[in-house]
C-alpha cells in the first residue's frame, strides 16, 4: 500500500485533475511548451523537403501530399479533387462527373498560404503542414492550453505526438497531431475552421512521381489568370 505522503499526493493529483482537467505527462509545463514549439519548427522546415505522403482518411478514402523543390511545388490530392501550387499558378481541380481545373495566379509574396488552403482542402478532409504550424504555435503561446504527449510509428516513420485542448484564438481549439523526425505531418485529428479532419500517414516516400504536379488528364480548364 502506498505510504501516507504518497497517498496524500495521489489524492491531491486526483483533486487537481477533477477541478482543472490537468494531465500529468511526466514533463514539466515548460517542457511541454518547448516540445510543442519544437514540433512547430520541425513541421515548418518540412517545406524544404521533397516527398510523397499518402494518408488514410475515414471510410477507406485516401489523400496525397506531394512536394518538390527547385522550384517549390506542392500538390494536394483528395477524394473528388486536387489542388496544385506552382510558381506559375494555383490549379483547383474538382471532379463532379467531369473534372474542371480553375487556374488562378500563385499566392502573392507575403500572403499567408494557410488561409487559402483552409478554404481549398480542409473542407474536403485534408490538411497541409503549413496549416498545422500556426495551430501548434498558438498552443505554445497559450499558457492555459492542456498538452499530453506520446511517441508512435506510422508508415515506418518515428513520430512525436501531442494532444492539445483549450487553445484560444486559433482555427482549432483542440486537436491531435503527430510529426515525424524529418518534420513530415504523420497524423492530424481535429476540427479546423468548422471542417473535420482525420488523417494518418499510410505510405511515405522521399521522391515524387513524374506528373505529380500535372493537371488531371482530360480536365476542362478555366483560366482566370490575368492576360
Amino acid at each position: 500500500m502506498p505510504s501516507t505522503p504518497l497517498r496524500a499526493g495521489l489524492l491531491w493529483c486526483a483533486l487537481v485533475l477533477l477541478l482543472t482537467g490537468c494531465v500529468n505527462t511526466g514533463e514539466a509545463a515548460g517542457g511541454r511548451v518547448q516540445l510543442v514549439s519544437d514540433l512547430a519548427t520541425r513541421l515548418d522546415r518540412s517545406a524544404t523537403l521533397t516527398y510523397t505522403a499518402v494518408y488514410a482518411l475515414p471510410q477507406g478514402a485516401t489523400a496525397t501530399i506531394s512536394q518538390a523543390q527547385d522550384p517549390g511545388r506542392a500538390a494536394y490530392g483528395y477524394p473528388g479533387g486536387k489542388l496544385i501550387l506552382t510558381p506559375d499558378e494555383t490549379a483547383d481541380c474538382r471532379t463532379d462527373g467531369a473534372t474542371t481545373c480553375t487556374l488562378t495566379p500563385p499566392p502573392a509574396p507575403g500572403t499567408d498560404p494557410a488561409t487559402a488552403l483552409i478554404d481549398g482542402i480542409a473542407v474536403r478532409g485534408l490538411i497541409a503542414p503549413t496549416m498545422v504550424v500556426p495551430l501548434l504555435t498558438a498552443a505554445a503561446l497559450d499558457g492555459d492550453a492542456l498538452v499530453t504527449t506520446h511517441d508512435t510509428t506510422l508508415a515506418g516513420q518515428n513520430a512525436t505526438c501531442v494532444k492539445i485542448s483549450g487553445v484560444r484564438n486559433a482555427a482549432a481549439s483542440e486537436f491531435d497531431v503527430c510529426v515525424t523526425t524529418d518534420g513530415v505531418l504523420a497524423s492530424f485529428a481535429g476540427t479546423v475552421a468548422g471542417a473535420r479532419v482525420d488523417i494518418h500517414l499510410d505510405r511515405y516516400d522521399q521522391t515524387v512521381a513524374p506528373g505529380a504536379f500535372d493537371l488531371p488528364a482530360g480536365a476542362r480548364i478555366v483560366d482566370q489568370r490575368p492576360k
